[in-house]
């Protein structure tokens, strides 16, 4: 390369740099910050606004049965449930699962399709809280980045923002509304397999429906009931004893 052209090159090579860099700061300043969650309950989340927008749409009323409740007040069971379903990896990962990724982009592969699978639960509370249900490369980006801020929370905060804002009907938000909507009962004294039926509804908690399980709704609580065992958090025994009870539960939904 001639000196010349090497000298015109320098200028074009940093203005490259300098946009890249300005598009990154502003991509970054773009994202909302997690800091204010340390302390303060959201009011609202994007899909909650995202089904109102819906509802009003459609000329339908705006559904939202919402009670915020700590931790402390939410019943161990689910959330030993939903961790072993949704992210078994949850308290050894920073936000992203680069185990589950990499299956999840080796089956997009092979099928030609990105499909759900990799998703944390700092990833689905990052899209339930800011970036809704679109469906774009762009928002899978924003998604990551999000989840591993929100992972400055620490852990017990995100399952407790990931616990009170999870949808789990049409119009029913969080564990507290869940439990009273479909056991009539607080999310504290939700036993094993009530931890597991709500369990199985996410991620579709609009088309499954407890009190009319699908033979799928079904097949699948009795999958995650079967994970307190995989995880040694009840003993052959008591998962039986918890299957038999999840068996009338759903035999006598669905009549």
């Amino acid at each position: 390369m001639s000196k010349p052209i090497r000298k015109a090159a320098v200028p074009i090579a940093a203005g490259i740099v300098l946009a890249v860099c300005a598009g990154l700061l502003a991509f970054f300043a773009s994202l909302p910050s997690v800091e204010p969650l340390r302390k303060t309950n959201p009011s609202s989340t994007a899909l909650m606004d995202a089904r109102a927008e819906e509802a009003k749409a459609q000329h339908h009323p705006v559904k939202r049965t919402w009670k915020w409740v700590p931790l402390s007040r939410i019943s161990p069971w689910l959330q030993k449930s939903v961790v072993n379903s949704e992210d078994a990896r949850f308290f050894d990962h920073d936000g992203i699962d680069m185990v589950e990724t990499e299956a999840a982009l080796e089956r997009a592969a092979e099928r030609h399709k990105l499909g759900r699978g990799a998703s944390t639960l700092s990833q689905q509370l990052a899209k339930n809280l800011w970036l809704g249900e679109e469906r774009s490369l762009w928002r899978k980006v924003r998604e990551a980045v999000l989840a591993r801020k929100l992972e400055a929370l620490g852990k017990d905060r995100i399952l407790e923002l990931y616990l009170n804002v999870a949808e789990w009907g049409d119009g029913v938000y969080g564990a507290e509304a869940a439990s009273r909507y479909w056991f009539h009962k607080s999310a504290s004294s939700l036993l094993p397999e009530e931890a597991a039926l709500l369990t199985a509804m996410l991620p579709a908690p609009r088309s499954r429906n407890p009190r009319h399980p699908s033979e799928h709704l079904r097949r699948r609580a009795f999958t995650v009931l079967k994970l307190y065992a995989m995880y040694g958090q009840l003993t052959p025994d008591q998962v039986a004893e918890a299957r038999k009870y999840l068996g009338e539960m759903v035999s006598v939904a669905a009549r």
